[in-house]
């Protein structure tokens, strides 16, 4: 795979990850359900919730210092 090829899939991997840790953190400002039984369901949802945004925040990172790398090795 060329650079530039690898540069381009990366560039759409981060934004697609980044788009989702806004969605993350938009459920998670949205707050809680008065009703307890969607409560309930929303809190168990939070852990896993919470594993997913540590994952992508992890893979985000790596993808980031890939581009980085790229970038650097153009100079």
């Amino acid at each position: 795979m060329s650079t530039a090829n690898e540069k381009q899939r990366l560039l759409q991997q981060r934004d697609a990850l980044r788009a989702r840790l806004e969605s993350i953190e938009a459920d998670y400002r949205r707050g809680l359900d008065a009703d307890s039984k969607e409560r309930a369901v929303q809190l168990e949802n939070a852990e896993v919730l919470e594993g997913i945004a540590r994952v992508t925040s992890e893979e985000l990172q790596q993808i980031e210092q890939r581009l980085e790398q790229l970038i650097s090795d153009e100079d």
